[in-house]
């Protein structure tokens, strides 16, 4: 993924919107990666949790909200097990997906999932996608 940065497009407060939200200090993180190599849904998802970590760093709002990424995670919370950091990213999803529903993002529903990935992804993937739209 290619990012051109511009100052009009970077919210240099989002990382502090994303922690008054739900707690979760995203500076923290330093790119190890281990949570999108124990990611279940990493291989359907645009961009990698530690991407989506990173974004925020950088102001990048527009980017992570459009991702289908946000809504894709299934909060199973094997990426905060395995954060040496102890980053919480379900619950940094959960604020993210707050956002864009807030700020009126078009988002990734369960309707727009290729039925080839259905039939692929694991069934928690799926339920957790339904449950987050349907809310």
């Amino acid at each position: 993924m290619r990012v051109d940065l511009s100052s009009d497009e970077i919210n240099r407060n989002l990382a502090e919107e994303i922690a008054e939200l739900c707690g979760q200090d995203v500076l923290k993180c330093y790119q190890c990666g281990r949570c999108s190599a124990g990611c279940p849904m990493v291989e359907e998802m645009d961009l990698l949790p530690n991407q989506v970590a990173r974004l925020i760093q950088m102001g990048l709002e527009q980017e992570v909200l459009d991702s289908k990424t946000v809504w894709l995670c299934v909060s199973c919370f094997m990426c905060q097990s395995r954060c040496p950091k102890g980053v919480d990213l379900p619950t940094l999803m959960e604020s993210l997906r707050f956002l864009a529903t807030k700020r009126g993002s078009d988002h990734f529903g369960p309707d727009r999932i290729d039925r080839e990935v259905i039939a692929k992804a694991p069934q928690q993937g799926i339920v957790g996608a339904y449950r987050k739209q349907s809310s």
